[in-house]
């Protein structure tokens, strides 16, 4: 989490090239190994907007793809406080850790994909979850960034005590331990 790069604003990817498709393979792989149902490129330290994500519903329907360029519409969140069963989510960049978090639970989103071919999903539930979280990493926001107070607090005690602070505090996905 002390990465510069997790925390600015990505730059729009021009042009699809060798280089990000094979930057759109590893975030895959580095997604699967984790293992996680998203990542954004700003999470491998590369400031582009690209993200992946890969989900599995109750019916056991998968549910993957990326998305460059993207462009998010949302209804508002309800108001009030998350319900810690139903709206805990955790993140590849604080691995380990859960907490609540009010998120919409309809959005549209847009781009492209590698192809070039233009993406539109309109999801709610866990797949508009999943499509914010990412979102916001492109836009320099980790989830634990929009927490409560109280739970804020408690994620950056827990983020000194491991040394996350640091740029240069890192763990590699499938070896080094951490669930999310």
């Amino acid at each position: 989490m002390g990465d510069p790069v997790l925390h600015s604003v990505a730059t729009e990817v021009t042009e699809v090239t060798d280089e990000v498709r094979g930057l759109v393979a590893d975030m895959y792989e580095t997604m699967d190994l984790a293992p996680g149902v998203g990542l954004a490129a700003p999470q491998v330290g590369v400031s582009l907007r690209i993200f992946v994500y890969s989900y599995v519903d109750d019916d056991q329907q998968p549910w993957r793809g990326e998305i460059i360029n993207p462009v998010l519409w949302m209804t508002p969140p309800e108001p009030g406080s998350p319900d810690e069963d139903d709206e805990s989510e955790g993140c590849l960049s604080f691995p380990g850790e859960r907490f609540p978090l009010r998120r919409s639970e309809r959005v549209v989103v847009t781009g492209t994909d590698l192809t070039g071919a233009s993406v539109h999903i309109e999801v709610d539930g866990w797949r508009a979850r999943i499509m914010q979280h990412e979102f916001d990493h492109l836009d320099g926001i980790l989830y634990i960034d929009r927490l409560s107070d109280s739970d804020w607090k408690t994620a950056q005690k827990i983020a000194r005590k491991r040394s996350w602070t640091r740029g240069d505090a890192c763990w590699m996905p499938g070896v080094d331990g951490f669930e999310s």
